[in-house]
């Protein structure tokens, strides 16, 4: 790595992986976390704002398993409402105020929701459905988030509902709600922004590091650059690994739940201006969602199956999840879609913790969604289940776990803490680089434009069609982490979310990637 990776404090590379690493080898640190997902990442931010001494280690890239393969959304919980799983759809609707006012506003953005009222569906469902987000309206004000960021729900006539969603057959179509939500426009930048933040505060983050054993004050690992062993010493341990946590806590019974989207360009479906819902038949309470992106593409998911083979990195989406949700969405468009719309695909695995269901013979969309902290006496603290947007509430109860283990005395702070790159919307508005780039980098945005002023090469595109830039790889690079040409395309962008979008950019990875010194 070059000179360059000593310039921020929060920035993420091998240089600071390095001097991480040369640290932990004679020092022992107040807590070391296990996992370097958003659970992981949430856990090592709170741990370190309150002045404790951190290590989290991550056995691959950053956000490299279902955090960065979720549905993007910090919501409230609509759909826990329905289920009666109101203590849920509280905390989220919490939790979501907070990402959305202070911690992460330059990432989320106001989503519009339709939810069709169509004319072969029962009155008495319309009347449900409004009820329904009239109380989710209630638990937004509750939260005490603005209406200025969320806007009031309404009724939509027919043809203001096919207007925001262009793809739905109009002569279906009684009416329609709209109501508003949190969209990521990247989760795993939202990872990378949590991390890169408490690398700021003095948190030591070590990707590549595998381990094999953990103990209540120890992880035992291997660097999988290296092969070297390596031992990271704790006064306490926190696991969380997700979907692999019982790899460590043998107690623990997890049902990995297979949440699969499919991707389409959104001329398919005519860019839509809001997601809409498609009402799955015989699930009351669960719909398929169609999520148009900022990005020019669409996803539609998901699926909530059980599967305990999967792999968490790169989970294997089956014909049968395909057939489901393109089945379930043609329902509901003028032109259904056909396998050949369909441009690319992702799927992330859910840790939910079967002790928490309410029927624990049922499939997993019956599990509820609360999270689970498992401390005991001499073992590790295991934090696991819950959503994402619910990450930061996780954190602070594994937290507080800890640090009564340590006997301090420290309250969370992370509510009113600002990730790098945020800040009021009324400043990121003033921000003097490209729009699209403030929505992904926040303040920062101005640094990573002005990096491709060093080289020309580092302005353009990566291809005709798209508009990321070599600038933001040589950022991901720098600032970020990314090692290879997967983290590039995989997280630091979602090109390789369209396995041709991503051929087209893999030979400019690969060239930056050696301009910086790093062989792919």
């Amino acid at each position: 790595m070059n000179a360059h990776g000593t310039s921020n404090p929060t920035w993420i590379n091998d240089a600071s992986r390095a001097r991480s690493l040369k640290h932990l080898e004679s020092n022992t640190v107040d807590i070391a976390v296990l996992g370097g997902g958003i659970t992981g990442a949430g856990v090592a931010l709170d741990a370190v704002s309150r002045g404790l001494s951190v290590a989290l280690v991550e056995s691959n890239d950053f956000a490299s398993g279902s955090s960065g393969y979720s549905s993007k959304l910090v919501h409230g919980g609509l759909r826990y409402l329905a289920t009666g799983d109101f203590s849920v759809a509280w905390e989220s609707a919490v939790e979501r105020r907070w990402l959305m006012s202070v911690i992460a506003p330059h990432l989320i953005r106001p989503l519009g929701f339709v939810i069709p009222d169509r004319l072969d569906a029962p009155r008495s469902q319309g009347i449900l459905a409004g009820a329904g987000v009239l109380l989710y309206d209630l638990l937004r004000r509750a939260s005490g988030l603005s209406g200025t960021i969320l806007p009031r729900p309404q009724l939509l006539g027919r043809k203001a509902v096919t207007a925001m969603a262009p793809a739905l057959e109009p002569g279906a179509l009684r009416r329609g709600l709209l109501y508003w939500d949190g969209q990521l426009i990247d989760d795993a930048r939202l990872v990378l922004g949590v991390l890169r933040t408490a690398a700021g505060l003095g948190a030591h983050l070590v990707r590549d590091l595998a381990a094999t054993s953990i103990t209540a004050t120890s992880i035992e690992a291997t660097d999988t650059r290296t092969g070297s062993p390596v031992r990271i010493r704790a006064r306490t341990v926190v696991n969380a690994t997700g979907v692999w946590a019982g790899d460590f806590d043998a107690s623990l019974t997890l049902t990995p739940s297979r949440g699969t989207h499919l991707v389409v360009r959104a001329e398919t479906l005519g860019h839509p201006h809001a997601a809409h819902t498609v009402a799955v038949p015989g699930h009351f309470g669960r719909y398929v969602f169609v999520l148009p992106q900022p990005n020019g593409l669409v996803y539609i998911g998901l699926t909530d199956e059980e599967d305990h083979a999967a792999d968490g990195h790169h989970p294997q989406i089956p014909e049968e999840d395909i057939d489901f949700l393109l089945r379930i969405v043609n329902t509901a468009l003028v032109v259904p879609l056909a396998r050949d719309h369909v441009v690319g695909s992702f799927a992330g695995l859910r840790p939910l913790v079967r002790a928490a269901a309410r029927n624990a013979t049922g499939s997993t969309a019956d599990i509820s969604r609360r999270h689970l902290i498992h401390d005991v006496p001499g073992e590790p603290i295991t934090v696991v289940g819950g959503k994402l947007t619910t990450y930061r509430a996780m954190a602070r109860d594994a937290v507080d776990a800890a640090s009564t283990r340590l006997g301090v005395d420290a309250p969370c702070i992370t509510k009113t803490l600002p990730l790098v790159g945020a800040a009021d919307r009324t400043r990121l508005a003033t921000v003097d680089a490209p729009a699209r780039l403030v929505g992904l980098y926040g303040t920062e945005a101005p640094a990573v434009a002005a990096l491709g002023r060093t080289d020309p090469m580092l302005a353009e595109p990566l291809f005709a069609g798209t508009a990321i830039t070599g600038a933001e790889l040589l950022f991901g690079i720098r600032a970020e982490g990314a090692t290879c040409v997967d983290d590039l395309l995989g997280r630091r962008t979602r090109l390789a979310l369209v396995p041709a979008d991503a051929a087209q950019a893999h030979r400019r990875a690969t060239e930056i990637l050696a301009a910086e010194g790093i062989r792919s």
